[in-house]
């Protein structure tokens, strides 16, 4: 069975009925290995054809489909048709002529990319699969179109017809009819990288190479300047599934670390300021990470219709425009902030359904008050609420779970969950490293109803060198490792600084770190305070100085993670400290470092997952001698010294 994006339940809503009857039967009379697209934008140009058809072995398929009936086409050409309609004669374009120019512009682009050339043999040099293009009149028979001379202007061959898409037709005949739209057959099949840099080119929304934008840029001509990178990194089709999806209503994403929430967060919220008219809001509980999707927004050109707040952030914002006082400078001045901004939604002087949708990422670290706020600043005609969470990185709390159902705060959501499980963004070894730490607190931490909400995560990540457990015998002396260390890494590994971040627990540890950085003259952005979090950019070739805490939603290709013997000394707080490490271990998606300078539970638990990974690593050597693994122990002897 074929995967059609976005799912045929998602679209039916916009689709024709032979469109409708066209996408069933490319589900049922076509494999696995056949990815479908249905009225998605493609290329640089965004141009557009019904649906796009994807196979390793056969190729790219690009089809329109016309509902027309014979008694209904006055006159036709090369280029254009004229419909009787019942507001008169009607000019459209010639849809073999739609098919064709979508195609041409497509391959156009896709040839210059040098890893989808032809090496060599007869085709040297040309698209490194077939591809062919027509168009489907799902009301007209092919004894009718026969008896017509549509055949002068759409190929017979290049045409399918009503009968040939019914229910009943047989799978052997309807593949048929489609691949003799081909005029090359090729013996080879695209490979998997192949694949992802094609549909890295057809749809440019899906690309997650941090230095490229989403694609929903206003000016897509801009792209052409994009030098096409060695290697690409698109959503899968599962994340692209779900992020086209997602309809209308209250949806929630329920996803592990790395899954890609965040992305598809992205992409949401892009996508719906092409469509709707009041503006969109976005609320995470991190400053950090809103200043990483206040960029992105910014980068694709919707700044001015997508608001991104941290959640206190947009509470001051409201209290300053609707001329609330509350007091500063106390203890409770959040909760008092929250709690100003509740009574007078309630007594109407702040007017509800502001925002055409609400999207919230973080939700695990909101509070149920929080979100019944939210909630009611959705316009009820639009109704467009997506909520994104993960339980083991709640660490704001005791508990394991959310606490509370999300009809609660009136999120209603029932059969409209999406659960992630798949991490793509750490390493083999991290992720495993990280959920073996972590999994014995969250097992003994956690209520027995909060545990059977947690997901475990699976790896989707590559393999990469083992994550490393280093002690000293003071907290000096692992920030002048550190250093030394990043210094090495950036002169023989060539790596950029913005790719590396050093994450802390303690304030106090900032300092130093910075201090030191500085006095060996590596450049780096320190998120000291409320002021530096919002003006964060990833983008700055400098190392990035964090807490744990501001870390969440970010990642980086080199993280330290330092001062960990500080944390676990208050037993009230050890799981929490526990899912503040897990948070901080999952930031890096290749290479992980912790450090520490005191003996404590957590140091020990590291150690413990360190010495059972490093088991697992030594039964895989023994049984492979591979270039790659190798390579993991080089990077572990480097590392190492210093």
């Amino acid at each position: 069975m074929a995967e059609l994006i976005p799912p045929l339940s998602s679209c039916t809503g916009r689709m024709q009925a032979g469109e409708r009857r066209f996408a069933r039967r490319l589900i049922s009379h076509l494999e696995d290995d056949y990815t479908c697209w249905y009225d998605q934008p493609v290329g640089i140009r965004a141009k557009y054809t019904d649906f796009v058809i994807l196979h390793p072995g056969r190729g790219l398929l690009l089809l329109e489909v016309k509902d027309w009936k014979l008694n209904t086409i006055h006159k036709i050409n090369k280029e254009s048709i004229e419909l009787v309609t019942s507001n008169g004669l009607k000019t459209a374009p010639n849809p073999y002529a739609q098919a064709r120019q979508c195609a041409y512009k497509l391959v156009n682009q896709l040839i210059k990319d040098p890893q989808l050339q032809q090496p060599d043999g007869r085709y040297r040099g040309g698209l490194v699969m077939p591809y062919g293009f027509g168009v489907v009149l799902s009301n007209i028979t092919r004894t009718q179109f026969k008896k017509t001379d549509l055949g002068e202007v759409l190929p017979a061959h290049l045409v399918l017809c009503k009968d040939e898409i019914a229910e009943n037709v047989d799978i052997e005949v309807f593949q048929t009819r489609l691949w003799e739209m081909f005029s090359d057959h090729f013996t080879s099949a695209l490979t998997q990288p192949q694949i992802d840099r094609i549909r890295w080119h057809m749809f440019p929304e899906i690309r997650v190479n941090q230095e490229l934008q989403l694609g929903f840029a206003e000016n897509t001509e801009e792209s052409n300047s994009f030098e096409i990178p060695d290697l690409v990194k698109v959503m899968d089709l599962e994340q692209e599934k779900i992020a086209r999806g997602l309809g209308d209503g209250h949806r929630v994403i329920h996803g592990v670390a790395g899954s890609g929430k965040t992305m598809i967060l992205a992409y949401r919220c892009i996508h719906l300021a092409k469509l709707l008219r009041k503006p969109i809001l976005v609320l995470c509980y991190n400053i950090t990470l809103a200043a990483r999707l206040r960029s992105m927004m910014e980068e694709n050109g919707v700044e001015g219709r997508v608001n991104v707040y941290s959640f206190h952030r947009w509470c001051q914002t409201i209290l300053k425009t609707y001329n609330l006082k509350v007091e500063e400078n106390t203890d409770d001045y959040f909760d008092a902030l929250v709690n100003t901004i509740v009574q007078n939604t309630e007594k109407g002087n702040i007017p509800r359904g502001q925002y055409g949708a609400v999207l919230i990422d973080e939700g695990h670290d909101f509070q149920p008050e929080w979100l019944r706020l939210v909630v009611n600043m959705v316009d009820p005609d639009i109704n467009s609420l997506l909520l994104l969470y993960d339980d083991a990185q709640s660490i704001y709390k005791k508990g394991s779970g959310l606490g509370f159902s999300l009809k609660e705060v009136g999120i209603e959501a029932q059969g409209r969950t999406t659960v992630l499980k798949l991490n793509y963004r750490n390493s083999k070894e991290i992720l495993s490293f990280a959920y073996d730490f972590v999994d014995d607190y969250l097992e003994a931490g956690g209520k027995p109803q909060d545990r059977s909400d947690l997901l475990t995560p699976d790896s989707g990540g590559d393999a990469g060198p083992p994550p490393v457990v280093k002690d000293f015998s003071a907290f000096a002396d692992e920030v002048d490792y550190i250093v030394k260390l990043f210094g090495k890494m950036h002169q023989e590994r060539k790596l950029q600084w913005r790719s590396m971040s050093v994450l802390y627990c303690h304030n106090w540890m900032g300092k130093a770190l910075a201090d030191s950085f500085s006095k060996a003259g590596i450049p780096v952005q320190w998120m000291k305070g409320g002021a530096e979090k919002r003006e964060f950019n990833t983008n700055e070739d400098s190392v990035k100085l964090m807490t744990m805490h501001s870390s969440k939603g970010l990642e980086f290709e080199t993280v330290a993670a330092c001062g960990i013997g500080y944390m676990g000394k208050d037993q009230d707080r050890l799981l929490q400290d526990a899912k503040l490490l897990y948070v901080a271990m999952t930031r890096a998606t290749r290479n992980l470092l912790l450090t520490s300078s005191e003996d404590g539970v957590l140091t020990r638990k590291l150690h413990l997952a360190e010495g059972k990974l490093a088991n697992f690593h030594q039964d895989s050597c023994d049984k492979t001698t591979s270039g790659e693994s190798q390579k993991k122990k080089s990077w572990f002897r480097l590392r190492r010294s210093g």
